[in-house]
């Protein structure tokens, strides 16, 4: 089995978890929704208060933003925690509700806090490197960001799961990386490549009712492809909690994830030539 099919197998494996708790989906909803609201409770009063055609931003604005991103960063991680801790009350054995995902994610807030506060900030420091970088310099900074995406992929769950602090975390998160060779990244595109096939129809439907001008295949195009988002970003806050169980105990509990599938995603290059 290719390490391709393998993360596939584990994308169904996460949808057997998803269809045991559909509500689970609620929380990128309720996710997008605080976004949203948030965004307005920044940006209203200034578009109210300012002459948008001679505006130009000052400190204070910049300020403003930083904090409006950082409370952003803070609501989406909030809701991702929510999820952590309830696929791991599942693979666990317990049946989670919305209220148990939230409560769960709220006994970490303190420790979530400075987590989005770290994510945001080398968020930021990224894309202004990137904007003021050539074309070279954008890849080479994009490629940087990848490897910290990667590299951070697991800290959310060692915090939600065992309450470790950032820096513990991020180290912690790091050894993993390493000891796996960080083939996760192959699973990772796996999940990704599905998202991507199940996007297609939505994609194919917003261009057909684009180029005739039929509104109302745009709308149900837009409603697919935000359909598709919410299942994606649900199961993948679902295998990133049963690639934490993975990676730290060499299993995943639960009836739900062949660990055949994990072992053959996770296989060093060593170990796939001794296996040729």
């Amino acid at each position: 089995m290719s390490r391709i099919q393998s993360s596939i197998e584990i994308a169904k494996s996460s949808w057997k978890v998803l269809k045991a708790d559909k509500e689970l989906m609620l929380l990128p909803i309720l996710s997008t929704l605080a976004t949203v609201a948030t965004i307005a409770l920044f940006l209203v009063p200034i578009f109210v208060s300012t002459d948008l055609e001679n505006w130009e931003p000052g400190t204070a604005h910049y300020v403003t933003f930083f904090v409006m991103y950082l409370v952003l960063a803070y609501i989406t991680i909030f809701f991702n925690a929510a999820l952590v801790n309830a696929a791991h009350e599942r693979l666990s054995g317990g049946d989670p509700t919305l209220g148990s995902a939230l409560r769960g994610a709220a006994r970490r807030a303190g420790k979530i806090l400075p987590w989005a506060i770290v994510s945001a900030t080398v968020s930021l420091i990224l894309r202004s490197l990137e904007e003021r970088a050539g074309i070279v310099g954008r890849i080479v900074i994009g490629l940087v960001g990848m490897a910290w995406a990667v590299v951070t992929f697991l800290v959310l769950p060692i915090i939600v799961v065992e309450g470790l602090g950032v820096s513990q975390a991020v180290k912690k998160s790091a050894e993993m990386f390493r000891r796996t060779w960080g083939e996760n990244l192959a699973a990772q595109v796996g999940l990704g490549f599905v998202g991507f096939i199940a996007s297609l129809p939505g994609v194919a439907v917003v261009a057909l009712g684009a180029a005739n001008g039929l509104l109302v295949l745009v709308a149900v195009g837009v409603l697919w492809l935000a359909a598709v988002a919410i299942v994606m970003a649900t199961l993948s806050g679902i295998y990133q909690t049963a690639l934490y169980h993975y990676a730290t105990d060499g299993t995943v509990p639960g009836a739900y994830y062949d660990n055949r599938s994990f072992a053959e995603a996770f296989r060093s290059k060593r170990e796939q030539r001794r296996y040729r």
